[in-house]
């Protein structure tokens, strides 16, 4: 077959389906599926950041509502879904109330007992349902207690802070289209232990995790030098559709840090652009490859690993990367020429449908000088490798924040954009927390599976060479990957408030396809008559069109005293009973995704959504799923203070000024498929629920400014010629 001659995804087959998305305990257990498509799962990443764009308490204690003293809710969800990552800053705020599909479970540390005295070797509690590898606490991290362990849930979920002390966290999880390919079925979290087949494989990090000797898998090595500012040639392959399973390269430790600087390049089938193109050391998860205290392993990490043995410096790269023609390796010298590069790649044939698949890409920027009150921008899709639509996931980062050994830097967010959202769908805390610590590791250095900081002196003074002053850390994705179907744009505040001047280097990890696996097809703007008539757009009790001039969640507004972003003014209606619309769809769906902009400053939006025929005559309503946003842009601060571990839950009351917000609501593939329309009912439910007790009721209402409808398809990918 000549690849390049072949339409691959719906159009060359009306029976193509998706692959299948592994959950749960199989988003690890089947880790050679990293590369494939999502479609019909999202991610979301929430956390307790300061609503109103600062820094206030290091973005701790922001807390969606109050339900009791002891029930400080920061999470909030309903529909089925998977808890895949929780971030807490040591035992602050344990116990913590895990309520899956309304049964409470509470989940502890071991220092909750006496948090003024915390116990060395602390664990999460129960501890049979939290275990290493998946779960660690502040020793192991420097300062975070963290969690990989699955939560399931078939209706709902809530989490919430016994105690509000730096109650600090974020939390990564995904939802799922009904009637989407997953792996096994949803199942609703009883504190079972994780699988002992999924522990023993995180255990295995830092070792040769890659399949060897089976299922056609062939390895090849060879010895290389590098001159200085000179690209050689590694490996190449052209012979048709392949998988690379392991990307291995080891120098000898005297020239270590010279080889750091080094760039590999990587070019899949004969693409005008590198899809990896970074520093060596920063690429393998290090920002140099300076070991300060002479450990054994700089980064041992799931897919990537510096090894230090008695001569030479190992590194291991075990992320899958597919590839349909051809890929060429190659090194480009820094300042010095290098000799006795060993190399050595390990790689299978590749025998599913190339749209199935992303390749892999590490994009790395270089960032000398941070615009004042702007994010860096670790990679925006829009305008890599030419641009236009892609479609894959996001699953991480390596990062140099400070060539200067400057640690406040690290009070920057991660916020993420995709798919054309103007709302964050991740919200962050802080840099270190995103590398898997917390107070700034305490200036000391780790080593985890998915986390890390693996370089850096405790700080200027302390450093003992100019190498030593590079602080770097990595963040990897694996279960709790970040899908998108048409764009990515991941984004790092520098500073609490983007005003950092430190110098940052960035590699941004995804896998994507040149296609969409997410189209828009229609949008009904509310307030507009003829976008209203042209959707039947029909709510008898709706407000009459207003305006709100705001702003979405994007930084700061102002840096002294500069205004940053201004506020933007549009148009909607509210609701206390329903609305319904009409919205043209892609008849070869595998699901449908509703987007609202919205008016935040109703708090717990609740609606229950019916999906019916678009044709005329009597229709039959379907129910579709509940569509609830928890919290509004007024949350409640509580922060005792300091040294108040034990401190009375407060009750300060915080109103940012960002009043838009895009939600998502994801249609059951049984209601979408094979439509070109459907007509959509959203039904008000009203959530009656004070702030804290005692705060009075606000008004409560179902906003809509606007409703976007995407449908998921297969990517259409054709190979250059």
């Amino acid at each position: 077959m000549k690849w390049s001659l072949c339409l691959f995804g719906l159009a060359a087959s009306a029976l193509a389906q998706p692959p299948a998305i592994p959950v749960g305990a199989d988003a690890y257990r089947q880790w050679e599926r990293w590369p494939y498509q999502r479609i019909g799962a999202r991610a979301y990443m929430r956390s307790t950041y300061d609503r109103r764009g600062g820094n206030e308490s290091a973005d701790a204690s922001h807390f969606l509502y109050q339900q009791a003293d002891d029930f400080n809710v920061t999470l909030d969800v309903e529909s089925p879904g998977v808890l895949y990552f929780v971030r807490y800053n040591h035992w602050h705020g344990s116990p913590w109330h895990y309520e899956v599909d309304h049964r409470d479970r509470i989940v502890q540390e071991t220092s909750t007992a006496d948090p003024l005295h915390p116990a060395p070797g602390s664990t999460f509690l129960p501890e049979r349902s939290f275990p290493k590898p998946l779960a660690w606490t502040w020793a192991e991290t420097k300062g975070a207690d963290l969690s990989w362990v699955p939560i399931g849930f078939t209706q709902s979920f809530r989490m919430a802070y016994s105690r509000t002390f730096y109650g600090t966290g974020y939390y990564i999880y995904h939802q799922f289209v009904d009637g989407a390919r997953l792996s096994r079925p949803i199942s609703s979290w009883d504190g079972a232990p994780p699988d002992a087949d999924v522990l023993d494989l995180i255990n295995r990090s830092g070792t040769d995790l890659a399949p060897a000797g089976t299922g056609g898998i062939r390895e090849q090595s060879g010895r290389i030098e590098v001159p200085a500012d000179r690209t050689v040639s590694v490996w190449s392959r052209a012979d048709g559709p392949t998988m690379l399973r392991a990307l291995e390269f080891s120098v000898p430790r005297d020239r270590a840090l010279e080889f750091s600087r080094v760039r590999l390049r990587v070019t899949w089938d004969g693409r005008a652009a590198a899809s990896i193109d970074a520093p060596i050391g920063l690429f393998y998860g290090a920002g140099v490859l300076y070991n300060r205290d002479n450990r054994e392993y700089l980064v041992r990490s799931f897919p990537m690993v510096i090894r230090y043995g008695p001569d030479r410096v190992y590194l291991s790269c075990y992320f899958p990367m597919p590839f349909f023609r051809s890929a060429r390796v190659e090194l480009t010298g820094a300042d010095l020429p290098i000799a006795d590069i060993d190399w050595k790649v390990r790689f299978a044939p590749y025998r599913d449908p190339p749209n199935h698949v992303g390749y892999f890409h590490a994009t790395y920027r270089d960032h000398p000088s941070p615009e004042p009150g702007k994010d860096l921008v670790l990679l925006d899709t829009t305008r890599t490798e030419g641009g236009g639509d892609w479609s894959g996931q996001f699953v991480g980062t390596s990062f140099i924040f400070s060539h200067a050994a400057v640690l406040n830097t690290l009070e920057g967010d991660p916020r993420f954009f995709f798919d054309d959202s103007l709302t964050p769908q991740a919200q962050g805390t802080g840099t270190e927390e995103w590398g898997g610590g917390g107070d700034y590791w305490g200036g000391e250095t780790m080593t985890l599976p998915f986390a890390g900081h693996p370089t850096g002196a405790r700080s200027a003074q302390a450093a003992v060479s100019d190498e030593d002053r590079i602080e770097s850390a990595y963040r990897f994705l694996l279960a709790d990957l970040m899908p998108f179907g048409r764009n990515a744009r991941i984004q790092l505040e520098h500073g609490g408030n983007n005003e950092s001047t430190e110098h940052y280097e960035t590699v941004a990890y995804w896998y994507g396809l040149p296609a969409p696996s997410l189209v828009q097809t229609d949008e009904l703007i509310v307030g507009d008559p003829a976008s209203e008539r042209r959707h039947r757009y029909a709510s008898p009790d709706a407000s009459p069109p207003y305006q709100i001039t705001s702003r979405y969640e994007w930084g700061p507004d102002t840096l002294n005293g500069r205004e940053i972003y201004p506020a933007q003014t549009d148009r909607g209606r509210t609701t206390k009973t329903f609305s319904e619309f009409t919205l043209r769809i892609d008849p070869s769906n595998f699901g449908v995704m509703l987007r609202r902009k919205l008016d935040y400053s109703f708090p717990n939006q609740r609606a229950e959504v019916f999906v019916a025929d678009a044709g005329a005559g009597r229709r039959e309503w379907k129910p579709a799923g509940i569509w609830y946003l928890a919290g509004s842009n007024t949350c409640v601060f509580s922060d005792p203070g300091a040294r108040q571990e034990l401190g009375a839950t407060q009750h300060f009351v915080e109103t940012s000024n960002r009043r838009f917000r895009d939600d998502e609501f994801l249609l059951p593939l049984a209601l979408t498929g094979g439509r070109n329309a459907i007509r959509v009912r959203v039904k008000f439910t009203p959530v009656s629920r004070p702030l804290f007790p005692g705060y009075p009721l606000p008004e409560l209402a179902w906003s809509e400014m606007r409703y976007t409808a995407y449908s998921f398809v297969m990517p259409k990918f054709t190979l250059p010629d």
